[in-house]
This record gives structure tokens, sequence and C-alpha cells, in this order.
């Protein structure tokens, strides 16, 4: 069952839309006020809130834009109930985030359907970004939230020879950068010149949007692994999307966490793991991200690339290699590597 939340300060109309609702199944929980809708919203978490704009102590732009703050409920579809007719008043709701206006008086199908059309789109968008490889979907859906049609139909698709760069450190972004087909990985060169591999991406990742988001040049760089090629959404497009979607936003400040989980994880095991258990799992992300379905992993990537990852010397990683090898975990081809046995790499004490 859907949880609907309603703010408004006026008890006939806020009696009046819940139980509309009920009736049509929806679990409702209603607030007579902006404040006490705050609260609320954090509380039950619900899948859609109807706001009022003038409301006492809290009106319903702050309260867009109090939620629109928290990760928690960033990603609740909004959509205001006013009177309120004027142009302006519609524009300032949609600039801040609103997925739709309604105006009173409405008929009880257009509110019905709004609601249906708003949860839909949500439950499309979240299932889209948590499948990055469905990168036209994402776009789509949040095009059609954001009612962005000047987004950019036409996106430049690059190839990338293995070993090229897509972008350095301290280059301005230009791009929000997809990847359609191949790897890439995202590094950074410390002051001795050694590389730190931070992600490993594949079909379907984003990257390249923290220098957008944070207004900066890159602080790190980017490499095709091997023939690759990469979706460009200029950047001005991008800001469109997430300045006028709160969800859209929502996902990709989701993606900035997780990066940052796992640089802080690096750290950790940089610091706590050995050399011998580093490569091991090195191995095992690369198989657990790259393997295809029904087929053993097996990767060409040069022994400075599998180092970088790790985090360690060339040197170590290749005797790291021909003490698996020797054990019957991995096969070695030239610069391939296959993994034989992942679930012992993964699981055994280093």
């Amino acid at each position: 069952m859907k949880k609907v939340l309603i703010i408004d300060d006026n008890t006939d109309v806020r009696e009046n839309i819940a139980e509309i609702l009920e009736l049509a199944n929806y679990e409702v929980h209603t607030a007579e006020d902006g404040k006490r809708g705050v609260q609320l919203a954090k509380e039950v978490l619900p899948d859609i809130i109807l706001c009022d704009i003038m409301m006492p102590n809290l009106d319903g732009y702050g309260v867009l834009q109090i939620l629109s703050n928290d990760p928690k409920t960033a990603r609740i579809p909004f959509i205001y109930l006013s009177a309120k007719t004027e142009q302006s008043d519609i524009r300032k709701g949609m600039n801040l985030g609103a997925d739709d206006y309604i105006t009173k008086p409405f008929e009880e199908t257009d509110l019905l359907q709004a609601l249906e059309a708003r949860i839909q789109r949500s439950e499309k968008l979240h299932q889209a970004s948590a499948d990055s490889s469905n990168v036209e979907e994402f776009i789509a859906t949040a095009r059609g939230l954001a009612s962005l049609n000047d987004l950019s139909n036409d996106r430049k698709v690059k190839q990338y020879p293995k070993k090229n760069i897509i972008f350095s450190n301290d280059d301005s972004p230009r791009y929000l950068y997809v990847l359609k087909q191949g790897k890439v990985r995202i590094f950074q060169v410390n002051n001795d010149g050694k590389e730190m591999t931070g992600t490993l991406l594949k079909p379907g990742d984003y990257f390249g949007y923290e220098a957008i988001l944070r207004d900066t040049n890159y602080f790190d760089s980017a490499e095709a692994l091997e023939d690759s090629e990469v979706i460009l959404i200029p950047k001005e497009d991008f800001l469109k999307l997430i300045t006028r979607n709160r969800e859209v936003a929502a996902s990709f400040i989701q993606m900035m966490s997780n990066n940052l989980e796992e640089k802080e994880k690096q750290l950790l095991d940089l610091a706590y793991k050995t050399v011998r258990k580093r490569v091991a799992d090195a191995l095992v992300a690369l198989h657990d991200k790259y393997r295809k379905e029904g087929q053993p992993f097996e990767m060409a990537i040069s022994r400075e690339d599998l180092a970088s990852i790790v985090g360690t010397s060339t040197e170590s990683a290749i005797r790291m290699l021909s003490e698996f090898k020797a054990s019957g975990l991995v096969e070695i081809h030239g610069s391939a590597i296959k993994v034989l046995k992942p679930d012992v790499l993964r699981k055994a004490p280093y």
C-alpha cells in the first residue's frame, strides 16, 4: 500500500483529500502545517507528498526546501496543492524542484491520475538509476520527470583506444560521461608519479560528475583499459537535469556517497591488509565487475595497471601473480589473466 502525506492547513480540504485517497487504497498521513509536515515526512517516509503553499509557521516552499536537503526525503515526489494560479507562483514551485502542481478546486480523477503517474515515474527512475546499465531509460525517465525537452537527444559517442586518456587531473569539466562499451579506470597520481586506481567502470557507469557538481576542475583522471565507447552528455544539459529534478540530483548524490565509501575502504585495505590479500581482492573485484554470465573471467591488463589498483609496486604484483599461478588459482597468458578459483581468492586468509 502506497503512503501519501497531505500537508494543508485547511481542515476541510485535508480531510476531503484524505477520504478520497483512502477509498483509492492509499495509506494516508496528514499534517496541519508545514512544520508538522516536515516532521511526519521524516518519520513515515511517504511515497509521495501533497502540500499546500500558503500555510502558517512554514509555507510549502519552505517544506520542499527542507526536505530536498535531507537525503532520506530528497527523492520523494512532491506535488503542490494551491488555489494560487499565477504563473510566477507555479514557476517558483517548479524551480524549487516540485514534480507537479495541482490547482484547487480539482477533479478527483485528476488528483488520482497525478498521484499514480508521479509514483510510477519515481519508481522507474529509482530502478533505472540502480541498474546503471540502462542509461537511456534513466535519462528518458529523468527528462520526463523534469520536462526537459531540450536535453540533448543526439548525445555524442566517442571512441577511446586502449590506454587513451578521457580526461586528466586539472582539466575543466565539459561533459558527464557514460561508459557505453569497454572498461575504464579512474586514477590519481601522487607527487612521485605513482598511480593509484580508485574506481573501475563497466558499461552503463556514469563518471566525471563529481567535478561538475563541485564546480571545480577534475581532481583525478580517467583512462580506457581497453578500446572503449563513451557517451558525452554536455555539462549544461546535465546541470539543467539535476537542478530541476530532486530525484535525479539525489541519485547522483548517492553515487558520490558510494564512491566515498569505496575510497574509505581502499584506505583501510592499504593500512591493514597484506599485499597478497590486496592482489587477491583486486582479482576478485575485476572478476565480479567484468565477468560475463556463464563464462570464466579473463582480462588483458598490464601489470602496472594491476599494481595501481592494488596500491603496490609492479614487482610485488608480479610476484603475487606468480604465486597464485603456482597454486592453480589463476592462469597467465602474456598480459591476460584468467581467474580460475575466485571463491578461494575471496575467502582464503592471506
